[in-house]
């Protein structure tokens, strides 16, 4: 079955389910704020936790761990004494650049409809 909405195809069963996926995986807690921060490059571990506020240790290892299995960021480990591990994002991870820039911009013309209807 197929739904349309301004002219638009939005989706087939196969695309709505991909689509929830993708909307359900981004909006774990922390996944966003963590690719957030990876976009300035391969960050190590205590780095992440540093920077983002309120995150447990535990949560940030699972983050990471879901965050790799669905291919959007790789552990590099460095061999060195001591042993260093990074995390990097991969190039759809980067993708995601686009994805945030279209709900930042989303979210910027809701704030100002929701001013100027006040």
């Amino acid at each position: 079955m197929e739904r349309k909405h301004d002219n638009l195809e939005i989706c087939s069963e196969s695309t709505c389910q991909k689509y929830r996926s993708a909307i359900e995986f981004i909006g774990k807690r922390w996944t966003g704020v963590i690719i957030f921060n990876l976009f300035e490059g391969p960050k190590r571990y205590h780095e992440l936790l540093n920077a983002i506020d309120g995150i447990s240790d535990r949560l940030l290892t699972e983050r990471l761990k879901d965050l790799e299995e669905e291919g959007l960021l790789v552990k590099r480990i460095i061999a060195e004494a001591p042993k260093k591990v990074e995390y990097e994002l991969t190039p759809p991870g980067n993708e995601f650049r686009e994805v945030f820039k279209a709900i930042l911009g989303w979210a910027e013309k809701k704030d100002a409809y929701v001013k100027s209807e006040g």
